[in-house]
């Protein structure tokens, strides 16, 4: 049971021997006595006579050990055989020490702590030699105050005290250099501290006795926080400390690391961290099982450690995790604060051993495959465990999720599957288009595109033609009709359509009228076109100039391109305003309804029924009344005119 007891001053100044007697049992005991010890040294031995004990830890804060008197209550912990002894804020002085010594002659004291402490003296402790401390096995000196530092006498005094531990630490003590002979006179030395100290380089080469393997039973040796700057030189130094097991040496200038190092083959520990390298190279020994590399400027590692079980990379600026198979047997990573994005179970699988992963405080790239890789390793699904806080693993990007905790955030199915749903849209979106497209083409959209364009391409031309034909007046038109028809009905043109409407026979009925009707003016493409012209040009003027438009419809017309051209154009110079409502007119070679020509001909279907069609009989005595029909119906606007 811990107890902590501070009494001084007017707080303690009566106390009953026993009172505290009866605790049992104490597991550390604290006492704050600084009154007692200097006013009232009975009430102080009263105090130690009932908390001491060989086992109990005992500490003494704020005391003043400076003359015999003041040591006195020590007495009651010789007595009592206390193994472990620490002050703390104490000030003492030589006399004070040496009498301290000779009261502990004899007692087991095993481990001796001063902390804060003050030496009003230089050192002159010799006095005390004969005093027996054989079984000191632990010596912790911290942040002590020499107050005629350079009056300090050298190690010589009290070499005694340091043939005996196994441990010492001397911790920002200002020690900048340890003799080699006080060195050698550490024969039982296990556990070395010297951190937070002046050393350097060349003060280290002495105090290690240039690599000699003077401390030959070391097997921890911590001198972070000096100001060592040559990694090669430490190496060289401890190489043949062939017991060494850890070595700390953080917190030092280091910059650069050299290609190749010697270390002793049973080193397992090394702390490199909060130095300044920038590149990991072969001077690590591969016999390690933990690496300390935490806050350097680190970007990369690519050294094979077969033995590495525990991995600190912590502070550094790795954008990815390192490749697991260069650890094999690593169990521990820690790798915050770095600046990874993003890592996955690839990444995590090439490590065949890792149980335990601290990643927090990077600069993670929230996507969906990685939220829900770490969402369930935080559920410890996966082989690894995360041990940090699930508060540190936080989104940096994208911007919309920024600052958000990872385990926290939810993403929708769109927003996980893009690539799936872009797919499936384009996917979509082409079968769409080439519905559309077989729709389009059923409907001979397409078709009708490209005559729209040619006419459209063609009528801009007659608009040019127009204005330079035009002379102040509308000129007359030169045709009365234009034939439109397909070259293998050209028969029937030249042997039955020519001869009747341009060279009309003197026997028809007609004649018999007061004047004979003039012959008519047929434009033909065959004879009227004009060679060189765009046959699109040809189409459109030969329509333009002419009154009528005479369309022979049979099988082949339909089969025909540039009839079903003709047949368009004529139909939508029919709707612009230029020509009369009668402008078409249809002859039907054979027979020929609606339903037999194809739906895409809408133009054809839509003027058959709106527009009188004459048929070619097939009985030649009905020849006559045909053309006499035809002949009616192109002359129908010179009627109207001698009307």
């Amino acid at each position: 049971m811990p107890t902590t007891l501070k009494g001084g001053g007017l707080m303690l100044c009566l106390y009953e021997s026993g009172t505290l007697a009866d605790i049992w049992p104490l597991g550390r005991v604290t006492l704050s006595l600084h009154s007692p010890f200097l006013t009232n040294t009975a009430l102080a031995s009263a105090v130690l006579a009932d908390v001491s004990y060989p086992n109990t830890p005992l500490v003494l804060e704020d005391i003043h050990l400076i003359v015999n008197q003041t040591v006195k209550p020590l007495k009651e912990l010789a007595e009592r055989r206390t193994r472990s002894i620490s002050f703390r804020n104490v000030t003492t002085s030589d006399e004070g020490f040496i009498d301290l010594l000779v009261t502990l002659d004899g007692v087991p004291v095993t481990f001796f702590s001063v902390e804060d402490f003050t030496l009003v003296g230089v050192g002159k402790w010799l006095p005390a030699k004969s005093a027996d401390h054989k079984s000191l096995d632990e010596v912790f000196v911290r942040n002590p105050v020499f107050i005629d530092l350079f009056r300090f006498l050298a190690s010589s005094q009290f070499l005694f005290l340091l043939q005996y531990p196994s441990k010492v630490s001397f911790i920002n003590s200002k020690v900048c250099v340890i003799p080699c002979p006080t060195s050698r006179l550490l024969v039982n030395l296990q556990y070395l501290d010297l951190s937070d100290n002046l050393l350097t380089d060349l003060t280290l080469r002495e105090t290690l006795c240039r690599g000699d393997g003077t401390l030959k039973n070391l097997r921890v040796l911590n001198i972070s926080g000096n100001a060592l700057k040559s990694l090669s030189t430490v190496s060289q130094l401890v190489d043949k400390f062939y017991k060494l097991t850890h070595l700390d040496i953080s917190r030092n200038g280091y910059t650069s690391m050299p290609q190749g190092c010697s270390w002793p083959h049973t080193l397992r520990h090394l702390n490199i961290s909060r130095a300044k390298l920038s590149a990991v190279t072969q001077c690590l020994p591969t016999t390690l099982e933990v690496l300390d590399l935490s806050n350097n400027d680190l970007k990369s590692f690519l050294l094979f450690l077969p033995a590495l079980r525990e991995l600190h990379l912590s502070g550094n600026k790795f954008l990815s995790l390192p490749h697991g198979w260069l650890f094999p047997n690593l169990q521990t990573l820690m790798i915050q604060s770095n600046t990874l994005n993003m890592f996955g179970r690839s990444d995590l699988q090439s490590y065949r051993r890792l149980q335990s992963l601290q990643a927090g405080q990077n600069k993670f790239v929230c996507s969906c495959d990685f939220v829900h890789f770490l969402q369930s390793v935080i559920k410890d699904t996966a082989d690894v465990q995360i041990t940090d806080r699930e508060e540190s693993y936080v989104c940096d990007s994208p911007l919309e999720l920024q600052g958000e905790v990872v385990g926290r955030v939810g993403l929708s199915y769109v927003e996980c599957h893009q690539d799936l749903v872009v797919s499936l849209s384009c996917g979509v979106a082409l079968c769409v288009a080439l519905l559309v497209c077989v729709l389009l083409w059923r409907c001979h959209a397409f078709w009708y595109l490209k005559m729209i364009w040619a006419w459209l391409k063609a009528k801009r031309s007659s608009k040019r033609r127009r204005r330079r034909d035009r002379a102040g007046s509308e000129a007359l038109l030169p045709y009365d009709a234009f034939v439109s028809y397909s070259e293998r009905d050209a028969s029937w043109v030249e042997n039955f359509l020519i001869p009747e409407l341009e060279e009309p026979s003197e026997s028809r009925e007609d004649s018999m009228n007061a004047r004979s009707p003039r012959p008519l003016t047929l434009c033909l493409h065959k004879r009227d076109f004009l060679p060189g012209h765009w046959i699109m040009d040809n189409i459109m003027s030969a329509i333009e100039s002419s009154r009528r438009t005479i369309f022979i419809l049979s099988e082949n017309f339909v089969q025909s391109d540039w009839c079903r051209y003709e047949l368009d154009f004529s139909h939508f110079w029919l709707f612009d305003g230029s020509a009369g409502q009668e402008s078409a007119i249809l002859i039907l070679l054979e027979p020929l309804s609606q339903d037999d020509i194809p739906k895409r001909f809408c133009k054809l279907r839509k003027l058959m029924s709106s527009t009188t069609y004459l048929e070619w009989p097939q009985e030649e005595e009905r020849y006559g009344e045909f053309w006499k029909r035809l002949h009616k119906a192109l002359r129908a606007e010179e009627e109207e005119d001698d009307d």
